[in-house]
């Protein structure tokens, strides 16, 4: 018999998910992606309208569930899934707002570390100053899609920031320090992942550039957002 309700956040059996998941932010895009994408979807999970779908992409067998916005959200499920749900590989397909010169809008960007300006890090105790980087083999096999695809893409660090909107904050004065984008989960993924002895991955798409006020419209992103979708998919484990 299936055990379930783990948690207060996901309602479904451990082997209800395969070992990877893809975690878009949205659940209208978790929903998109398992439509598009997946034979034999299955919605697995809609606790508070955060759906999960479990099927299979090119006979591999995948899942997709939305992570909401934040740290603090994505901690939640993503510990969640790491550590009750048996749950190896999350691999976040997300937007991000491009800081450094040489990024394009949709240009795809491969999180290998995740600066952050956040007290997630500080549940660690730990006597220092954390580094939050990406699995290293998915992020190659990342990579390695990319260059197979031949798109346009940049790999190095993200800033995962707690706030959308901010007075005292310029967040382009990472661009000195070579962080490429700015989003607003990868580093608490990465750490929970750290944690567990699990894997992480972010890939975003560049829907706008925080420097030059460039924009995609509704309509572009979620057209452009397909190859980053499909790099995920195809380095699913």
């Amino acid at each position: 018999m299936k055990q379930l309700n783990l948690t207060p956040h996901i309602g479904c059996a451990p082997e209800d998910f395969a070992k990877t998941v893809l975690m878009p932010g949205d659940p209208l895009r978790a929903k998109m992606i398992a439509e598009t994408y997946f034979t034999d979807a299955e919605l697995v999970n809609n606790i508070r309208g955060v759906q999960g779908y479990t099927g299979y992409y090119n006979g591999k067998r995948v899942s997709v569930m939305a992570s909401g916005m934040g740290m603090p959200a994505i901690g939640i499920y993503s510990y969640e899934l790491f550590n009750f749900f048996g749950v190896e590989s999350i691999i976040r397909v997300g937007s991000a707002g491009g800081i450094h010169p040489d990024l394009k809008l949709f240009d795809v960007v491969i999180g290998q570390g995740a600066c952050y300006s956040s007290a997630f890090v500080n549940q660690y105790a730990l006597p220092g100053t954390y580094s939050a980087i990406a699995d290293f083999g998915l992020c190659r096999k990342a990579v390695e899609v990319c260059e197979q695809q031949g798109l346009r893409y940049k790999v190095g660090n993200v800033l995962s920031a707690d706030n959308f909107y901010s007075d005292a904050v310029d967040q382009t004065t990472w661009a000195k320090m070579g962080v490429l984008a700015v989003e607003m989960e990868a580093a608490a993924l990465y750490m929970n992942a750290a944690r567990a002895g699990k894997k992480g991955l972010c890939i975003c798409t560049i829907s706008d550039l925080l420097s030059g006020g460039e924009a995609a419209t509704p309509e572009q992103r979620q057209n452009a957002f397909h190859d980053m979708i499909k790099v995920a998919l195809e380095i699913a484990e």
